[in-house]
């Protein structure tokens, strides 16, 4: 169960005939890749969430304090993609530091993030839509406008179609998917600087005083809806002050989950030992970097208590007298999380690939395309299935588990560049990790402090998932690992 895969075995696997990825990716597609994903809903509504209900104008310092957390898990993710350039990130980086049956959790664990954040954020995307096509007077009938939207039964018609358009690109080719999610990440981009340059004109300093507003304690819920920090410890979190700064983090980090699928590109990358340090990093400091300027902006525009939790910038803007920018962030929004969801989706793959090509799935999802050097076979199985949960997925407390999900990955990652060092100070590493051991062990402590802020139904559920998971390791992962027949033969 604890047996590790070497460094060199799952880069020779990488060259097998018929289970090899086309290399096609360089560090600017990486980090377009992970700018595209982590801008997302999270810079046009979970501002104005946290501003009003947590931190106030601190908000910056809330992204900052979330930023720096991914920041420690960038760090090792770094060393790992550089040093052990396969597909299908932390379940690949245990799999080689901390054994089959950690490897096999994380993996499961990835399945589920990048599954439930795909469908999720397909629902959110066609509600943007559906909002932009309200505002020229069309309708989308309610049958065909997802559960939310009728009482009797409901499709989202607009979710379940972008989830397929996406799968069809990502069969095509890395290359076509890089491109188009370039042309998209520059949209949004653009966008998102016109917001916070048209923003800067509207910004009244009064509105940033108190810039940390005085604490008060936070409003939990009871049983399995309070933070399982304060079941265990009886610790009970507070809204604005110093404390509610990092209460705020961990609400606001749900905005920068997904720059660790860029690691799950890593076979597909030219250069990986130079190139992809620099995506994962890059992207991770531009992003950081634009939420706290349109934080600043929104809450220097509006006064954090009047701010609109549902729509804190198009309000905002609308509060100034100039509704037009309304229109252009709700299509910012839309098209933003048009690349959220392709690149979700083509981690999700990824890791489904990786656990295949090891034989802890079956080898016949590990065959790639003839033609395009894609995985095809999980690609569409995957897009499908996700399409369909997307058509009947009603947006609610479920997207809890990508966070849970994300940070526990975190977690692994963090002690695996710990064991690596000790087990194989061998290896050729082109980017280390600074400080090892203690940069690894505060990024596992910040990552497990996050994960306390959550519901305890949250871990819950993760838990369920989580037993399921190490069942079907034993029922069939186990006997049919490459490992193990390796091992008999």
């Amino acid at each position: 169960m604890f047996r590790t895969k070497t460094v060199e075995q799952s880069i020779r696997d990488t060259e097998e005939p018929d289970h090899a990825l086309k290399k096609s990716l360089s560090a600017l597609d990486l980090t377009v890749f992970g700018v595209g994903v982590i801008i997302g809903t999270g810079i046009f509504v979970l501002t104005g969430k946290v501003a009003k209900e947590t931190a106030g104008p601190a908000t910056a310092l809330a992204f900052v304090a979330a930023g720096i957390v991914c920041a420690l898990a960038a760090l090792c993710y770094a060393e790992f993609a550089s040093t052990v350039p396969v597909a299908g990130s932390a379940y690949t980086f245990a799999y080689a530091s901390l054994g089959e049956l950690v490897a096999w959790i994380i993996g499961w664990d990835l399945v589920l993030e990048f599954a439930l954040g795909t469908a999720v954020v397909a629902v959110g995307w066609s509600g943007y839509v559906r909002s932009l096509m309200d505002n020229v007077d069309w309708t989308m009938p309610e049958a065909l406008s997802g559960p939310d939207a009728t009482d009797g039964f409901g499709f989202d018609i607009l979710a379940f179609a972008l989830v397929l358009i996406l799968t069809v690109i990502l069969v095509l080719g890395m290359k076509l998917s890089a491109r188009v999610t370039t042309v998209v990440v520059a949209i949004k981009l653009a966008v998102v600087g016109i917001v916070i340059v048209a923003g800067l004109f509207f910004i009244e300093s009064a509105n940033y005083s108190p810039f940390i507003p005085d604490a008060v304690p936070q409003e939990s819920g009871s049983g399995l809806d309070a933070p399982l920090i304060q079941l265990m410890f009886g610790y009970e979190p507070t809204n604005f002050g110093i404390m509610g700064i990092f209460t705020a983090a961990s609400v606001v980090f749900f905005a920068f989950i997904g720059f660790d699928v860029v690691a799950t590109a890593a076979e597909e990358t030219k250069v990986p030992q130079r190139d992809m340090p620099r995506g994962i990093l890059a992207s991770l400091l531009i992003c950081t970097v634009l939420y706290v300027a349109v934080s600043l902006v929104v809450t220097g525009m509006q006064h954090y208590s009047e701010l609109s939790v549902s729509a804190p910038l198009a309000d905002a803007f609308k509060a100034v007298g100039h509704p037009f920018y309304a229109g252009v962030i709700s299509f910012g929004a839309a098209v933003g999380l048009t690349t959220v969801c392709m690149i979700l989706l083509l981690g999700q793959t990824r890791v489904f690939f990786a656990m295949s090509r090891d034989g802890l799935l079956p080898r016949f999802f590990s065959v790639t395309h003839p033609r395009f050097g894609t995985p095809y076979r999980p690609t569409i199985l995957l897009g499908v299935v996700i399409a369909i949960v997307a058509g009947f997925t009603s947006i609610n407390e479920l997207a809890t588990l990508v966070n849970i999900g994300t940070l526990f990955a975190f977690v692994v990652v963090a002690l695996g560049v710990i064991v690596l060092r000790r087990t194989r100070p061998d290896l050729h590493r082109a980017f280390r990790t600074p400080w090892v051991p203690v940069l690894p062990i505060v990024s596992v402590a910040a990552s497990v402090w996050l994960m306390l802020n959550l519901p305890a139904e949250t871990w819950l559920r993760f838990a369920i998932w989580m037993v399921i998971g190490v069942a079907v390791y034993f029922l069939y992962g186990r006997r049919n690992s490459r490992m193990q027949k390796d091992k008999i033969s």
